[in-house]
């Protein structure tokens, strides 16, 4: 069993309490927009980071990153990138290799909306975590968590951030 804390587009944002929120976790996911190498660095500091880069994303965090994560834990095959659509509109980009291969959990980010869907075709569940920074259209900064348990997702959280200041610059 692992818990997991999942976010995405933090862009160059830190909140503290992000350290509260995954404390009890075993890794942390970041599906990219990550902002800063800072941001990743403190990431690191708290849980093992499986994090990939998005589009705004320069050489810093891309040579330390990977534009796409898959990987096996606790018997479930997870991939994660930053720029993947969701069940019924998938990027192009991985439209072909989602439906020949497809993993159990699919994390994507860039929308800036929290969405957790069941893919029946696929017999895949797709998670974006919302956005976490303050950079965005968002209203809501979110997080999230869950519980990985022989093949099995559980106990998943979405955790709302209060109200700061969301920058309207776009």
């Amino acid at each position: 069993m692992k818990r997991i804390g999942i976010l995405s587009d933090t862009h160059a944002h830190w909140d503290d309490r992000y350290e509260k929120y995954f404390a009890d976790c075993d890794e942390i996911w970041h599906a990219g927009d990550i902002g800063s190498v800072e941001v990743l660095e403190r990431l690191e500091a708290l849980k093992p980071v499986r994090a990939v880069y998005g589009n705004i994303d320069g050489h810093p965090i891309r040579i330390r990153t990977k534009q796409h994560q898959r990987f096996e834990i606790e018997g479930a095959t997870v991939w994660i990138t930053h720029i993947g659509g969701y069940p019924g509109k998938y990027a192009r980009e991985v439209t072909p290799e989602i439906y020949r291969n497809p993993p159990k959990l699919f994390i994507s980010g860039h929308s800036h909306i929290a969405k957790v869907m069941y893919d029946k075709t696929l017999d895949c569940l797709h998670i974006n975590p919302g956005a976490a920074g303050l950079y965005g259209f968002h209203k809501v900064r979110t997080l999230m968590r869950l519980v990985v348990d022989e093949g099995t997702f559980r106990d998943l959280e979405i955790i709302e951030l209060a109200e700061e200041q969301l920058s309207k610059n776009r």
